[in-house]
């Protein structure tokens, strides 16, 4: 073989691995890569072709030709691998994105004492008939005259569930010695300004006619300490009844949640007016002298009195006698002075009536002269109650 043939048959060897590889090997960057390589060995191969063929002659170029062709390597992957599932970061729930849209700020409905006097505001209504003004009026720190609106009492806390707190102000309106009170909530708008959330209680005719005390619970609910009768009129404070009523927030108004929503009877309520007759004694054959009293108790008053004690201030001469006294529940004892009835329950608007016989024995010096008829009303466990008019418990009676 001459030279031309051997350099001729490297090449076309050389061409030949070149179009099988090409078959083999997928487009990407390592089929890039190897065909620069292969560029180089090209050169190389032609020239190791063309020696082996001038050394080794017509044998190996034939062996060269009819032994198979190699089988192609393994491929690069052409393509970034992806991460294994277990090497991949699950979204938590917790890492999804939020809003970033600030949250709305709820307005501070704390205002202080001296903000709230120095502040035109509104009141809810105030009963039918003579009042206090309700719009764009100012609060007064103390009672300075008739017809102003008083504050009383504050206190804090979160009403109405929006976060914030709101001010509770007990307000009485003055009139004269008196005047109806009403437990109000203030809170501001977002502008800042005071505007009225609405009315807790407010003081009734009937009862309650006090209020004592507001407080606020951690839970929202406002506390009001309510008494029956209001003082004046020489009735004192402490004879009212008492009670803490709650009251809460809901579709738009403060309804009572807890708490009475009642009272019974005040004792102090009763009223016993005392009327009784002259005692006129006539003398019996006997030398004795024997006369009868007539007393009627009624109970003007708007509560019961559980009891009674009757008492009549005659002299020792005069001792209890006949079956008048059958009413009482002690036994009048024929040597006491003064001499006592103790009486059962007198309801409100009831009268007991009594005749009480009366005898001196003959001889006694009884005398004539002026005594006290006085009747008291007790509680049940007998002990003597208070009442606003007791001058009527007592009536002076002639005997002679």
């Amino acid at each position: 073989m001459s030279e031309h043939d051997a350099v001729a048959l490297a090449e076309r060897f050389a061409r030949y691995r070149t179009e099988v590889l090409a078959e083999v090997e997928p487009p990407g960057p390592a089929a890039v890569r190897r065909a620069v390589r292969r560029r180089r060995r090209r050169t190389l191969g032609t020239a190791v072709a063309a020696v082996l063929a001038l050394g080794t002659g017509p044998i190996f170029g034939y062996a060269a030709l009819t032994d198979p062709a190699p089988r192609p390597g393994p491929v690069d992957p052409t393509g970034t691998p992806s991460a294994s599932p277990s090497a991949t970061a699950s979204a938590s729930p917790s890492a999804a994105p939020t809003s970033t849209s600030p949250a709305p700020t709820v307005p501070d409905g704390r205002i202080s004492r001296a903000q709230l006097l120095a502040t035109p505001v509104s009141l809810p209504p105030w009963r039918p008939g003579p009042s206090c003004p309700v719009t764009d009026t100012r609060l007064a720190g103390a009672a300075t005259r008739d017809q102003t609106n008083v504050l009383q009492g504050l206190a804090y806390g979160d009403v109405d569930g929006d976060g914030a707190t709101e001010t509770v102000a007990l307000v009485h309106c003055l009139l004269g010695t008196g005047g109806p009170e009403q437990v109000v909530v203030f809170d501001r708008d977002p502008a800042g300004k005071v505007i009225t959330l609405g009315r807790v209680v407010a003081t009734a005719r009937e009862t309650p006619q006090w209020l004592t005390d507001v407080a606020v619970r951690p839970d929202g609910v406002v506390r009001v300490q309510v008494a029956d009768i209001a003082p004046g009129g020489g009735w004192p404070g402490e004879w009212s009844q008492r009670q803490w009523r709650g009251y809460r927030w809901a579709d738009g108004r403060f309804a009572q949640v807890e708490g009475p929503t009642s009272f019974g009877p005040n004792p102090h309520g009763m009223n016993l007016v005392v009327t009784a007759t002259d005692l006129v004694l006539d003398t019996l054959p006997d030398g004795s002298r024997v006369g009868t009293v007539t007393v009627r108790i009624r109970n003007a008053g708007t509560a019961p009195a559980a009891y009674v004690a009757l008492r009549l201030d005659l002299p020792a001469a005069l001792r209890p006698d006949g079956d008048g006294w059958s009413a009482c529940r002690n036994e009048p004892e024929a040597t006491r002075q003064p001499v006592t009835c103790d009486l059962n329950r007198v309801e409100a608007g009831a009268e007991v009536r009594l005749t009480l016989g009366l005898r001196a024995t003959a001889g006694a010096a009884v005398g004539q002269g002026t005594a006290d008829v006085d009747a008291r009303p007790m509680d049940s466990r007998f002990d003597f109650v208070a009442e606003v008019y007791d001058s009527d418990n007592l009536v002076k009676i002639d005997y002679r």
